[in-house]
C-alpha cells in the first residue's frame, strides 16, 4: 500500500512537500509506545556521554537500537511541545501559544483557561482506523478543563495529571492538582498521591510504570493493537523518587529521578519481550524540553549545549531520541539527521499505514525509511527547523546553519533573583537579558564547529553571506506559509481552577472556587 503524507516540509523550494512510505507485503502495522519524559536535558543519558553513566536501560535501548544525535523538540517548553507531538504542528499554527508580550513562553498550569482546539486532529485519532486502542499515562498538560481532557480527544484511556504534580496548596486560596482514571478524578497531588517535601519521596514513578506493564497485558490477552503515550514527571521540580531509588545516585534527587525512569523504561521493554511482542513494537524515548538549568543541582544536563529549558538555544530544543524496534531497526546506529517531535507524529502515522489529513498544513516528515537502513546517518537530508518563542520565530536551522533572528534569555530582574535560563553561560549579545532584534543581521553558528553558540560567524564574511541568502530564502517562505492559530494561552481565571474536577463528587473531593473572572496571563519568560 503507497501511503502519502502531505507535510510541511522545509526545502528552499517550498514549504510544502510530500513525503512517501510503503508498507511492505504483508507486514502488520506495529505496536507504539512513545515515552515522552519531563525537563530531561540532551546531555542526562550515559549513551550520550554523562559521566554519571546511571541508564543501563536506555543506554542498551540505543544499542540495540537507533540513537539520534538531533532530534528537537517543537518548544522549549512543556505544553506547547506536548501539543506539537500530539498534533504534528507547530505552536504557532496549533494555538498553543501567547501574544500577550513579546516572545513568551506559556503551558497550561491550572490557572490557564484554554487547551488543545477541538479542531486539532491529535495522533490516536489518525490510529483508530487502523485498529489501535490508545492510553495516556502520566502529565497530559494540554489543558484540564473537561472538554481538553485526553478521552474528549481521541485517546480512550487515561491514567495520570492534566497539569502535573506542582504543589502543595492549602486548597483554599489554590487547590491541590488533580489525579484521574479515564474522565473522572480520583484523588489529589499531596493528599491521596503523596509527594513528601522534606525527602521527596513518592511512588507515583512506579505507579505509572505499573499502569504501562497492566495496560501492555491487557492489549495482549484482547490481541488488541495499541498506542502507549508513557509521560511520566519525576523529571520536574518538585523532583520525586520511590524509596527503592531514594539516594541511589551519585547525581542526587534528580539522578534518582533519572534512574527510576531509566528502570521503568527497562520494565516495559522487559514486558514486550516477554510477551513476545517485542518484534512488532516501535518505541521512541525523548523528552518534551531541555534541561531546567535554572533549577541547579535539582536539573539536568544540556551536555555540550547552550542554556536550557525556556530558550531558543540549543539546550532549549535539542532533546534525546532513542528509537527501538528489534528486527526493525539494526542495532548500534547513529543518526545526525535534523529531526522532531513532530516527525515522530509523520513517522507513527506511516508505520500505521493511515495518512495525515489533507486539510491542513504540517510541520513534519516521516522517518520511517531512515529507520529500515543500517548505516551511520550523516546529515544529508537538509531541511529546517524552526526555534519559536510564543509568536516570535526567535532562530531557523537548515543544515549545520543556525541563524538567530531574535535572542533572548530572560530578564535581569528573573535572574537576580535566582532564576536564569542561561546560568553561568554568557556569550554577549546572545544571551541577552531584553528581548534583542537581530533581523537585519542575525547571528550565525555553525553547529558542527561550534555546537555550544559561542562564537558567531563574522557578518563581513563570505561564509555568513552564502548562508544568510539560503536561510533568508527559507525564513521568508516559512513566514509566508504561517497562518496563526487562535491563541490558547492568553486567558487565565482563577475560577476554572482544580476545584471541582469531573469525579470530585464521588469522591468527596469538590471544593468552592471563586466566581468567574478572566484576565490576561501574565507570562514573564
Amino acid at each position: 500500500m503507497m501511503v502519502s503524507l502531505l507535510c510541511w516540509s522545509v526545502a528552499v523550494a517550498s514549504v510544502l512537500c510530500a513525503t512517501e512510505g510503503h508498507r511492505h507485503g504483508d507486514d502488520e502495522p506495529p505496536n507504539i509506545i512513545i515515552m515522552n519524559v519531563d525537563d530531561m536535558g540532551w546531555g542526562d543519558l550515559g549513551v550520550y556521554g554523562h559521566p554519571a553513566k546511571e541508564t543501563p536501560n536506555l543506554d542498551k535501548m540505543a544499542a540495540e537500537g537507533m540513537l539520534f544525535t538531533d532530534f528537537y523538540a517543537a518548544n522549549p517548553l512543556c505544553s506547547p511541545s506536548r501539543a506539537s507531538l500530539l498534533t504534528g504542528r507547530l505552536p504557532i499554527r496549533n494555538g498553543f501559544y501567547t501574544t500577550n508580550d513579546p516572545a513568551r513562553n506559556a503551558f497550561t498550569p491550572q490557572i490557564i483557561v484554554g487547551g488543545i482546539p477541538n479542531n486539532e486532529t491529535l495522533l490516536p485519532a489518525l490510529l483508530k482506523p487502523a485498529g489501535y486502542h490508545s492510553m495516556v499515562i502520566g502529565k497530559w498538560h494540554l489543558g484540564h478543563q473537561p472538554q481538553y481532557l485526553p478521552l474528549n480527544n481521541s485517546f480512550d484511556e487515561f491514567y495520570g495529571s492534566p497539569n502535573g504534580h506542582v504543589g502543595p496548596y492549602d486548597g483554599v486560596g489554590t487547590p491541590n492538582l488533580a489525579m484521574f482514571r479515564d474522565d473522572h478524578m480520583i484523588g489529589r497531588y499531596y493528599e491521596e498521591f503523596p509527594i513528601d517535601q522534606t525527602t521527596g519521596e513518592s511512588n507515583l514513578t512506579m505507579m505509572f510504570i505499573e499502569e504501562a506493564l497492566l495496560f501492555i497485558e491487557r492489549m495482549v490477552a484482547s490481541k488488541q493493537r495499541f498506542l502507549l503515550y508513557w509521560a511520566p514527571d519525576s523529571t520536574h521540580t518538585p523532583l520525586y523518587a520511590s524509596k527503592q531509588f531514594l539516594g541511589k545516585s551519585i547525581r542526587g534527587l534528580y539522578g534518582d529521578a533519572v534512574m527510576e525512569t531509566d528502570y521503568g523504561v527497562g520494565k516495559i521493554v522487559n514486558k514486550l519481550e516477554q510477551l513476545k511482542i517485542h518484534k512488532n513494537t516501535f518505541v521512541f524515548f525523548t523528552s518534551d524540553n531541555g534541561a531546567a538549568i535554572y533549577a541547579g543541582i535539582d536539573a539536568g544536563s544540556s551536555g555540550p549545549f547552550l542554556c536550557g529549558k525556556e530558550t531558543s538555544f540549543e539546550g532549549g530544543f535539542r532533546e534525546p531520541g532513542i528509537a527501538w524496534w528489534p528486527g526493525k531497526i539494526s542495532g548500534g546506529q547513529v543518526s545526525r539527521e535534523p529531526l522532531t517531535q513532530m516527525d515522530l507524529f509523520a513517522t507513527v502515522v506511516d508505520l500505521s499505514g493511515q495518512n495525515l489529513p489533507t486539510d491542513r498544513p504540517y510541520d513534519c516528515q516521516s522517518f520511517k525509511d531512515l529507520l529500515n537502513q543500517s548505516t551511520v546517518k550523516t546529515n544529508k537530508n537538509n531541511r529546517a527547523i524552526f526555534y519559536y518563542r510564543g509568536s516570535y520565530l526567535m532562530a531557523v536551522r537548515y543544515g549545520m546553519y543556525k541563524a538567530h533572528r531574535w535572542t533572548w534569555a530572560n530578564s535581569q530582574q528573573e535572574a537576580d533573583r535566582g532564576v536564569d535560563f542561561c546560568s553561568g553561560e554568557q556569550v554577549e549579545g546572545v544571551t541577552t537579558r531584553n528581548v534583542t532584534d537581530y533581523r537585519d543581521k542575525p547571528f550565525l553558528f555553525h553547529l558542527g564547529r561550534d555546537p555550544g553558540e559561542k562564537y558567531p560567524i563574522s557578518n563581513s564574511s563570505s561564509e555568513y553571506e552564502k548562508e544568510m541568502k539560503v536561510l533568508t530564502v527559507i525564513i521568508n517562505a516559512h513566514i509566508d506559509s504561517v497562518t496563526p492559530g487562535q491563541p490558547q494561552l492568553n486567558w487565565c481565571d482563577r475560577a476554572v481552577e482544580n476545584w471541582a474536577p469531573p469525579g470530585c463528587e464521588l469522591i468527596g473531593k469538590c471544593l468552592q472556587g471563586p466566581k468567574s473572572n478572566p484576565n490576561l496571563c501574565y507570562w514573564p519568560h
